[in-house]
C-alpha cells in the first residue's frame, strides 16, 4: 500500500494550488487523485478564463479578501512561468436608469475592496472604449484580465512533480477509513494510507465529506452555463469585457461578453439547472443526480424565489432568440447569423438547507480532513491563496513539517 503525508482529491485548479502550496512549503509527502483521464477537466477547464478583480464580492468577505490578493499572485506566477494572459480591464454597463444605483453600489464594493483606477463612463465614454455598446452609465474596471487556467493548472501540476509529488489521473476517490493513527483512502486503483486528506473535488465534494463521516451542510447543486460565440467575422463587436449590471437578488453576472486570450469571443452564459453534476449539454441526464436536487432540503424554498428567472434561463437555454435579446441589451447590433454554439460549463453551487444558496467560500475541517465545499468564481482567480489558506490550516493541523 502507498503512503503519503497528505492526499488531496480533485485535480481541478484549486486542489492543484493546495498541492502546491503544500509541495513547495513543507517537506510533506504529497498525493493528488483526480478522477477523470486529464487534470482541469470541469470547472477550471469549462470557464472563461476571466481573472477577476474582486468588483462584486461583500467587503471582508473570503471571496472579496482572496480574489483581491489572488488577482495580483495570479499575474505573478502568470509573468514568472511565460503563461500568456492579457490585462485588458472590462466595463459594466448600466442599460437603464434604473442600473444606476447598483452600479453606484458596485463602485463602492470596489472601492471598498481596494481596486485602482475605476473610472466611471458616461455614454460617450463608453462608447469610445467600446463603440458598439448601448449604455446610459458604465464603469471601467482595469484590474480585470484573461487567461487560460488549463495553463495555469498545468503550470501547477509542474510544480508539484518537480518537488516530489505524485498526481494519479483516472483514479476516482470512493471511500475512507480509518486507521489506528491513519486513514485508508480506497480508490479505483487501490489503496493509499495517508496522515490527513484534503477534498477539492468540486462538484462531488460534498458526497466525498459524506463518505468521510463529515457533515458538510450543504447539497452541491449544478447550475450549468451554456455559451455561443461571436463569429470570427464579428469579433470586432467587443474589444475587451463587457458585463451588465449584475441582479443583486440572484447569484450569477447574467450574459456577458468575454474576449478569450486565444482570440475567441464568448457571449453569455445564461444559468439553468443541471439534471447532471458533469452534465454539460441540455440531454445529459443522470436520476441519481436529479433526486439528490430534487430531495435536497430548502431546494424547494430555491425553487419558490426563483422559478420565474428560472424558467427565463431554461426558456433561454432553447431559444437563440431569446437568448439573442439578452445580448443585445449590451450590443444591439448583434443578430442570431453573429453567434454560433460555443461550449458549457457546470458550476457546483453549495445549497444550504434553509434554500439559501452559499455566496461565499465554504470550508469544514475535522481532525484528518479539510473539506473545500464551496469555491465557485472566483475561485480560479484566488485559487494560489485559497491554496496557500487550506496548506496552513493542515501545517497546523499536523505541525510543522
Amino acid at each position: 500500500m502507498q503512503r503519503y503525508d497528505v492526499v488531496v482529491i480533485g485535480g481541478g485548479i484549486v486542489g492543484l494550488a493546495t498541492a502546491m502550496a503544500l509541495a513547495t512549503r513543507t517537506r510533506l509527502n504529497i498525493g493528488l487523485l483526480e478522477a477523470e483521464s486529464s487534470l482541469a477537466a470541469h470547472q477550471t477547464g469549462n470557464n472563461s478564463g476571466v481573472i477577476h478583480s474582486g468588483l462584486y464580492y461583500k467587503p471582508g468577505s473570503l471571496k472579496a479578501k482572496n480574489c483581491v490578493e489572488g488577482r495580483r499572485r495570479m499575474v505573478d506566477f502568470c509573468q514568472e512561468h511565460n503563461i500568456d494572459y492579457d490585462p485588458c480591464g472590462k466595463v459594466v454597463v448600466a442599460t437603464s436608469p434604473e442600473e444606476i444605483p447598483p452600479l453606484d453600489e458596485l463602485e463602492k464594493r470596489g472601492i471598498a475592496n481596494g481596486l485602482r483606477g475605476m473610472r466611471r463612463l458616461g455614454p460617450e465614454a463608453l462608447k469610445e472604449i467600446e463603440p458598439h455598446v448601448a449604455g446610459v452609465d458604465g464603469l471601467l474596471v482595469p484590474e480585470t484580465g484573461i487567461v487560460d487556467y488549463v495553463l495555469v493548472a498545468e503550470a501547477f501540476a509542474r510544480i508539484i512533480r518537480e518537488q516530489g509529488g505524485r498526481i494519479f489521473t483516472g483514479t476516482r476517490f470512493l471511500n475512507r477509513r480509518q486507521l489506528s493513527g491513519s486513514q485508508v483512502v480506497e480508490t479505483s486503483m487501490g489503496e493509499i494510507q495517508t496522515s490527513y486528506l484534503i477534498n477539492c473535488a468540486g462538484l462531488q465534494s460534498d458526497r466525498v465529506a459524506r463518505r468521510c463521516g463529515v457533515d458538510p451542510g450543504v447539497r452541491i447543486v449544478p447550475f450549468r452555463g451554456e455559451y455561443y460565440k461571436l463569429r470570427s467575422d464579428r469579433r470586432g463587436l467587443v474589444r475587451n469585457l463587457i458585463y451588465p449590471v449584475p441582479n443583486p437578488e440572484f447569484p450569477f453576472l447574467g450574459v456577458h461578453f468575454t474576449r478569450m486570450v486565444r482570440g475567441d469571443v464568448e457571449a453569455g452564459p445564461n444559468a439553468v439547472l443541471a439534471f447532471k453534476r458533469e452534465g454539460y449539454t441540455r440531454t445529459s441526464f443522470s436520476a441519481k443526480d436529479t433526486m439528490d436536487t430534487l430531495t435536497c432540503p430548502g431546494f424547494m424554498s430555491l425553487a419558490a424565489r426563483y422559478w420565474r428567472i428560472g424558467v427565463g434561463e431554461f426558456y433561454r437555454s432553447f431559444s437563440k432568440t431569446a437568448f439573442v435579446k439578452a445580448l443585445q441589451k449590451l450590443i444591439p447590433a448583434i443578430t442570431p447569423a453573429d453567434l454560433v454554439p460555443g461550449g458549457a460549463g457546470v458550476r457546483a453551487q453549495a445549497l444550504s438547507p434553509s434554500g439559501g444558496l452559499l455566496d461565499d467560500f465554504h470550508i469544514v475541517q475535522d481532525r484528518a480532513s479539510i473539506h473545500v465545499l464551496n469555491a465557485p468564481s472566483p475561485a480560479a482567480t484566488a485559487s494560489i491563496c485559497i491554496g496557500e489558506t487550506v496548506a496552513g490550516l493542515v501545517e497546523k493541523a499536523m505541525g510543522s513539517k
